[in-house]
């Protein structure tokens, strides 16, 4: 129903912000990845997704429109419900989300408070495969670049998947990548098979 909002930032902390326009303040819940993109900005646009629940309407504002793709896709899961949600996208970055998640890594997600290790292997298996089709925008990321391209995390997930131990597949894959960042995923999967 609505896409984004721009406006005058009136009030900002982690957990929620207050965005002003056409005379109006529109109350968003954020997470804390939003936060730290937008609290020292006047004027703000953030993308937005409305939850409707019996008792409330509740606005939930992103900084990126891959932080609220990865919140819808968070939500899809069950057991996460939008506040669930909201704590992994406060507790990591895209970036390391969406590599934890294609990697497989449970211990990762699990340390996220309120995430079980039922619902942390849920998700990995639920997310896997959509992940690796969000692009991660740079916008309000700054530092927050992922430390596997995509082609790394997709050759990496596909090592995996031949039985081979993630941490010595992280050693390589990111060796492989600092040597050839332009690597395709064939050829990094079989220099990565020579490696291991």
């Amino acid at each position: 129903m609505y896409e984004y909002i721009k406006g005058n930032l009136a009030s900002a902390d982690p957990t929620q912000a207050v965005v002003e326009t056409g005379g109006i303040g529109y109350h968003l819940l954020i997470s804390l990845q939003t936060y730290s993109a937008i609290h020292t900005r006047k004027e703000v646009l953030l993308w937005v997704h409305l939850q409707v629940r019996e008792d409330a309407h509740q606005l939930y504002g992103f900084a990126t429109r891959d932080e609220r793709e990865i919140f819808r896709l968070l939500i899809g899961v069950t057991g996460v419900g939008p506040n669930t949600a909201r704590m992994i996208l406060s507790a990591m970055s895209n970036a390391e989300l969406r590599n934890a998640l294609i990697t497989g890594d449970v211990v990762r997600i699990k340390s996220v408070k309120g995430i079980g290790i039922k619902t942390a292997e849920k998700m990995v298996i639920d997310l896997r495969d959509k992940m690796l089709k969000v692009g991660l925008d740079s916008d309000g990321q700054g530092d927050l670049v992922p430390s596997v391209s995509e082609t790394g995390a997709e050759a990496a997930a596909a090592l995996q998947q031949l039985g081979f131990q993630r941490s010595a597949v992280e050693k390589v894959i990111s060796r492989l990548q600092k040597e050839n960042p332009t690597c395709g995923l064939e050829d990094m999967i079989r220099q990565a098979l020579k490696l291991l």
